[in-house]
């Protein structure tokens, strides 16, 4: 195999997993603002976040145990499978059920619809783990955080197309247009796939290893020193990240229609690619895991701040800083990983860090809907709450969605203030740093 040949595979990697990236976020967009327009329901959308966390967290260690015992190219191929099944049983309940049947919460046809449509979008993005054990199988380690930043470069661009078109399909056309949309470049993904084939030795065979190995991923991440703390800084942050996934859009849709909330996302990811582009530019430098603290606590503190009033300006400036670290922050976080782990155990280590990562946000995400709905929006309309803060904080039932995001913030800063100053921090700051201790 000559030198350009891996680069050259993976780039063409990238390229189908931008196309995947494109057909799970659309499916999800479009499944979120179709729910809320059609229910105005924030437990509804609050409880559909929860249930991809889930699926998520618990389809990830599994699908990170199927990676390290089958060659990566064959674990893609069957999770592109996996979505394109999902999303074909979605489209076949959305086809068959009639609309005002289907949208009765007590009935389990919405459900079932939900759940079709949000494991086809997870069968997607498990497609991740793979991408990033193919980063330390085909790119020279030197080079592996720089092609995090490209896999944060396609992550972004994916949310940028998608979040603009779903909000104009649901808008416009209607939620089987997206359902149609997705299965068309599904199946263009797995065609795709099928002809790039990727070099790799058969894995080791492991006997009569567990279906999912907790052991060896646990095992993996405490012979590293400090490693632990990174999962659960991550945990930390997903689980306060369990508001936005419940509240960021009910939030933006009281401000604007979902045309403009849909082309705005458009405009705010394109801060994701330019996060990711700085890292495949620049790289992180000798010291990932600072980045991973000092991009958290940035993101933190805009949290606090961009809710201080009802401005669609001020979310949108919060929210382009805030995606702008994201391709930052998950890139560090790689290429620790990368650098510390083996890669016979990388799909393990991966998978039990999303599932870790996924677990916690849900858990918020199911008390943030109806906390929002019965405590904070009442309270900061007419309430305690606006008795107290109101006069400037503001009054209205946004003011109690804002409310509950400045909160977070204030957690997530005292958080990440903390670990910073940790022992733990120190010790894998000193692993990570050292190119000699870095997994090759």
């Amino acid at each position: 195999m000559n030198h350009r040949s891996p680069r050259r595979t993976f780039r063409r990697l990238l390229v189908n997993t931008l196309l995947t990236g494109v057909t799970s976020s659309f499916v999800w967009f479009a499944l979120i603002f179709w729910v809320y327009l059609e229910t105005r329901s924030v437990v509804a959308t609050g409880v559909i976040g929860a249930a991809y966390g889930l699926a998520a967290a618990f389809v990830g260690p599994v699908f990170g145990s199927y990676v390290d015992r089958h060659r990566k190219h064959r674990a893609m191929v069957a999770a592109t499978v996996a979505m394109l099944g999902c999303l074909g049983a979605a489209t076949a309940v959305f086809a068959i059920v009639d609309g005002d049947r289907l949208l009765e919460l007590r009935r389990p046809w919405f459900w079932l619809l939900t759940a079709a449509t949000l494991l086809g979008a997870v069968a997607g993005q498990m497609r991740s783990i793979a991408l990033s054990t193919c980063v330390t199988l085909l790119v020279p380690a030197d080079d592996r955080d720089r092609a995090n930043g490209m896999v944060g470069t396609v992550t972004g661009a994916s949310f940028a197309i998608t979040s603009v078109f779903s909000g104009l399909v649901i808008g416009t056309l209607g939620m089987g247009w997206a359902f149609g949309l997705s299965l068309v470049v599904t199946l263009l993904a797995l065609g795709h796939l099928w002809r790039t084939p990727v070099e790799e030795d058969a894995p080791a065979a492991r006997g009569h290893a567990a279906f999912v190995d907790w052991r060896g991923a646990l095992d993996a991440i405490r012979s590293v020193p400090g490693l632990t703390m990174l999962v659960l800084l991550a945990a930390v942050n997903n689980l306060l990240g369990g508001v936005f996934m419940a509240l960021m859009d009910a939030y933006g849709l009281e401000l604007v229609s979902v045309e403009v909330w849909g082309l705005l996302w458009g405009v705010i990811s394109l801060s994701f690619i330019a996060g990711g582009l700085a890292v495949a530019r620049f790289g992180l430098g000798g010291s990932p895991l600072r980045w991973v603290l000092a991009g958290n606590l940035v993101n933190w503190i805009v949290c606090t701040l961009f809710p201080v009033r009802s401005s669609i300006v001020l979310l949108t400036v919060g929210m382009v800083v805030w995606i702008g670290l994201v391709p930052v922050i998950e890139a560090a976080e790689q290429t620790v990983l990368q650098r510390t782990v083996p890669f016979e155990v990388q799909g393990r280590v991966f998978g039990f860090a999303q599932f870790v990562e996924n677990a916690a946000a849900p858990a918020v995400a199911l008390v943030a809907g109806p906390l929002a709905e019965g405590v904070f929006m009442p309270s900061m309309t007419s309430g305690r709450a606006a008795a107290w803060i109101g006069d400037w904080f503001g009054r209205g039932p946004e003011r109690g969605l804002a409310l509950m995001f400045t909160s977070a913030g204030l957690v997530g800063i005292a958080v990440t203030g903390l670990l910073w100053g940790s022992r733990s921090y120190r010790r894998l700051s000193l692993v990570t740093a050292s190119p000699s201790l870095a997994a090759e």
